[in-house]
């Protein structure tokens, strides 16, 4: 009997241990919670990226082999960067870099 009174109490223990952070990540009340919803989110209706060329740089996408371009969606438009630096740059003026995109999107 006090065997299983034993396993209870550290079921029950372990449990807690489990929740809280499920509790505190629902909440929304600790700095991972905020890391988790500031995570960029896969859009699958997000708008296909129109251009062979990074938006920042003007550089040709996958042209060097030794950078890896960088694809994320920003309000529903899919953006692709020559690489994951040009994104900063992306980030300080992005209302500059769609109407870039929607500039030589209307000329195809």
């Amino acid at each position: 009997m006090k065997n299983i009174s034993k396993i209870a109490c550290f079921g029950l223990l372990g449990a807690a241990f489990v929740a809280t952070p499920l509790v505190t990540l629902a909440d929304g009340c600790c700095p991972a919670a905020k890391l988790l919803a500031d995570a960029p989110k896969a859009d699958a209706a997000a708008r296909p990226y129109p251009l062979d060329t990074c938006i920042v740089t003007d550089e040709k996408l996958d042209a060097d082999p030794d950078m890896k371009s960088y694809t994320f969606v920003h309000e529903g438009q899919e953006i692709k960067l020559c690489c994951k630096s040009c994104k900063k740059k992306f980030d300080k003026d992005p209302a500059k870099y769609l109407k870039k995109l929607a500039d030589a999107a209307a000329k195809k």
